[in-house]
């Protein structure tokens, strides 16, 4: 059997990290086995659902470079829900309910009081033909709600939990149709599961409840569920996932100078037993891929641990991966040499800077600036003036080490620190450096 995963977003806001996760693993898990990876955008919501969000949703995997074989709209299918919710209908599986949102509150607490799960009661069931008919009557539309086979134990195998068994009976049948005849989520979902051939489904561990729920609605549907795994969800360095980085998204990870294969290399391996390192190639992490690696504790999420494996990535990215990207005027020896000196690929105009100019010296003594003077009528250019200059000035002056380095980067870059000078020196040229030698020392 071909594998074949999705990821089904609403297009109601960004993809943020804990989706863009969840989209991650479901595309290898599918391609890791020569699988399908379908994009269905989950827009039965109308009044939540905004089409610049689909379009973002399609540029965020874009930048991921997650590739889908397929994308299909739930406004569009309409009509098979229809199909599906008159099948159940039809086998006594749906029935309508009249409470409203604040009698069923007021339930819920009334059980809580006593001590007992907050679980649908059923009332809807115990009304008579004439009691539903009174109340439509009176111009109460109902919501509908699947009725769940309390004689059946729900059981799967799951990918990453094991075993797992649910008593129906402990389970509120859920609210599958609004009043006013839209869709939530939970036959829709199963729907096109089904319809679109899906025969796993990879999801946060939130989802496990609905899981018990969705595959009595396959059973009742006639079709055999696919394979569930429930992931440990992403949590802060203390704990919960804090708001600012629960809502950080792909446009937000772009402006903080993220790169794409940082965050695909942290949130591959995130929640499982192997390291996240900065490996740049999916093709290398997909080797490792198992959901035999997943575990059971929340997945730390550190954005400072994003930004060391952003910096570790950049600095081994050639210059073709980041060229069309850089400042004009940095070519292949520029990037190598201002490559391991940055944090973000922002930090390279900064850095080029120092070759392009101008350059703020700081102020030099007397004894420094005579020092500076020898260099600047001792730099002779050759493939490796950086080391001649230096060899020289040691021979003439004795100085070595940070006495002879310092003074000369400062003159040279206006830094204490930066690029290694052999590989910048180059850059800056004869000419300009020889200037920035003179004025430094006073001339």
């Amino acid at each position: 059997m071909t594998i074949t995963t999705r990821f089904a977003p609403s297009p109601t806001g960004r993809l943020h990290v804990g989706n863009i996760r969840t989209a991650l693993h479901n595309w290898m898990l599918a391609r890791k086995h020569g699988g399908r990876f379908l994009l269905r955008i989950d827009d039965t919501d109308k009044e939540r659902s905004e089409e610049h969000y689909v379009e973002a949703i399609r540029q965020d995997l874009a930048w991921l470079g997650l590739d889908y074989d397929a994308v299909e709209r739930q406004s569009e299918r309409l009509s098979h829900y229809e199909s599906a919710f008159e099948t159940l209908r039809a086998a006594g599986r749906v029935y309508p309910c009249y409470e409203t949102a604040q009698e069923l509150d007021l339930k819920r607490k009334i059980q809580l009081g006593r001590g007992m799960p907050p679980i649908y009661d059923r009332g809807a069931l115990k009304l008579t033909a004439e009691e539903r008919a009174a109340k439509e009557a009176e111009g109460i539309a109902p919501h509908w709600r699947f009725q769940l086979d309390h004689a059946e134990a729900i059981t799967w195998d799951d990918g990453i939990r094991g075993p797992q068994k649910f008593d129906a009976a402990q389970l509120s049948d859920p609210v599958i149709r609004r009043a006013d005849g839209s869709w939530l989520y939970m036959l829709p979902s199963a729907v096109d599961d089904i319809e679109m051939g899906v025969s796993d489904i990879l999801r946060g561990e939130d989802h496990v409840s609905n899981t018990a729920v969705q595959i009595q609605m396959f059973t009742a549907l006639d079709a055999a569920p696919p394979r569930f795994a429930h992931e440990a969800l992403l949590v802060g360095r203390e704990g919960k996932l804090s708001k600012r980085l629960g809502s950080l998204g792909c446009d937000a990870m772009r402006e903080e100078g993220i790169e794409p294969q940082a965050l695909i290399a942290m949130l591959a391996r995130l929640g499982t037993s192997q390291p996240v390192e900065p490996i740049a190639t999916i093709e290398a992490l997909l080797e490792t891929f198992d959901l035999a690696t997943f575990g059971r504790a929340p997945a730390k999420f550190d954005d400072a641990d994003l930004q060391r494996v952003n910096t570790a990535i950049l600095h081994e990215m050639p210059y073709e991966a980041v060229a069309d990207r850089l400042p004009d005027g940095i070519d292949a020896a520029g990037w190598e040499a201002i490559r391991p000196n940055i944090e973000t690929l922002a930090d390279a105009g900064d850095w080029w800077r120092i070759v392009t100019g101008p350059i703020d010296q700081p102020e030099f003594d007397a004894e420094t600036r005579s020092f500076l003077g020898e260099a600047a009528q001792a730099l002779k250019w050759s493939d490796n003036p950086w080391g001649d200059l230096t060899a020289t000035l040691k021979g003439s002056t004795g100085r070595k080490g940070k006495a002879l380095f310092l003074p000369l980067r400062q003159a040279l870059t206006g830094m204490d620190h930066g690029p290694d000078m052999k590989a910048l020196l180059p850059l800056i040229g004869e000419a300009k450096a020889r200037e920035r030698l003179s004025l430094a020392a006073g001339g």
